[in-house]
Order: structure tokens, then sequence, then C-alpha cells
């Protein structure tokens, strides 16, 4: 592949996913992340990305949706905060929790209330939502800003999550199969991995949508998950699935 195909590549997938890391553009491309960085150079003395530390993003807005955080959480609200009462009913008064940054596990945060002190994440919306009660401590990771979708991203982000320790991690996916979970960004799967190894206990949250879905980026498999919380819509087929595997399943009530 030419230079100039390569780069033209790089700036199409950064306009469509507005930030990812040095690796996932390498294996997107399908070449070494030192040339990456060459390309990535010229796109930048041209003014068409920023480079940061150990990836890049766009300067110009992507003209889809599918990443902003208020647009996504106007999708399956009636089901989003069913599940929200439904996990946050799961944890017990005083653990302390680390709240991933998606939609779903927003609606989750909604309905914790006073049960939790202590809130560790790197969703800006969960942050702002603690941000004016003098009852609850919030932590939040270092990282760069995604902007589109509220949460803080990169090496900063993930050693956060790599130097604590929570009872329980809530968070969800672009999608759940028979193999296990997805996202659709590499730099969201490298925190939600950090995440997963810093809880004793692991609650993934998915609305029906999701399940059956195969994403980019395989985050885990099941023996890393705990619970799963779902809506009363999941197929039945694939919740089977969860609990032969030893999953506990909670359903919510239809909304």
């Amino acid at each position: 592949m030419q230079t100039e195909e390569r780069q033209m590549k790089l700036e199409a997938y950064l306009h469509k996913a507005e930030f990812a890391s040095l690796e996932e553009l390498a294996k997107y491309i399908g070449v070494s992340v030192s040339t990456i960085r060459r390309d990535l150079a010229a796109l930048e003395s041209g003014k068409v990305v920023r480079r940061t530390h150990g990836g890049a993003r766009t300067l110009q807005p992507p003209k889809s949706d599918e990443f902003v955080f208020n647009v996504r959480d106007t999708h399956q609200v009636a089901e989003k905060e069913s599940l929200g009462a439904a996990c946050a009913a799961l944890i017990q008064p005083g653990q302390n929790v680390i709240i991933d940054s998606g939609t779903t596990c927003f609606h989750v945060a909604k309905h914790l209330g006073d049960k939790v002190a202590q809130i560790i994440t790197n969703s800006l919306p969960v942050a702002n939502l603690f941000s004016a009660s003098n009852r609850h401590e919030v932590h939040l990771s270092g990282g760069v800003i995604y902007p589109r979708l509220g949460t803080l991203v990169g090496p900063h982000a993930v050693e956060t999550f790599s130097r604590m320790h929570a009872a329980v991690a809530i968070l969800s996916g672009s999608g759940i199969a028979e193999d296990g979970v997805y996202n659709s960004h590499a730099l969201i799967v490298d925190i939600q991995r950090a995440m997963i190894r810093g809880a004793a206990k692991v609650i993934f949250c998915f609305d029906h949508t999701k399940f059956g879905r195969r994403s980019t980026f395989f985050l885990c498999d099941f023996t890393d998950i705990d619970i799963v919380v779902t809506d009363a819509k999941a197929p039945e087929s694939l919740v089977d699935v969860l609990r032969a595997r030893g999953l506990e399943v909670v359903v919510a009530p239809k909304p």
C-alpha cells in the first residue's frame, strides 16, 4: 500500500472513530507502529489529525452520530432505566463501585443513590451526576477526553484502574455473543480490561439489542464475568447459554 493511500485510510478511520491508539491503527492498516507514527506526523503537519500520547485524534468532527453519548442515550431508554434499577439493586450498601462510561451504566449510576460512597469512573456524565453531592467521593480517571462519548481514554486512564480496587465493576459493551463480550473501540477495551482486573465482582449490563452482536474488538470471555443484567426482551436461547456457562443472569422487569 502506497503512503498516500495509507494516510487517506488513516484519515477516514480517525474521522469516523475520532480517537484511536497506535496499535489499533497499525492493526487496521496492516503495517508497523513505526510506520503509523510517520504517517500521523505527516497528517499532523497538514492539520488533519493531532497526535496524542499513544495515539491520535481527528481535528474534524465526525459526520456520524454513532458514538455521541446524548444520541446513544435516547435509544432503548425505558429498557435502560429498568436495567439500571435492577443492576443497582445488586449493589450492597457501602461497597465502592467502578462504573464504565456506557450509557446503560449511566442509568445504573442514577439508581445508586446513597447506597455507595465511593465511585471510580472514566465517565464525565457519571462524574457530573455526583459532582454536587457531599455524600459521594468520586474518583475520576486521568486520560484524554473523548468528547463525543464523554469519556476519558488512553494510557493514563488504564493506569488509574490498574492501581485501584473496587468491590464491584459495572460495565457494558457493544455486543454479547456465545463466545463472549465485544466492544467497538480498542481504547475503551483496554480500560475495561483494567476495570475487570481491579474488581472483586464484575457485572455487565446489556439491553436486548446487544445480544448476538459481535463488534470489532473482543473484550473478554465469560470467565471474567459474574453477573449479566438484561431486559425482558433478551433472547431466551442466549440467556440459557449464559446460565449454562455458570453466569447469574438477572432479567429486569418490563418497563
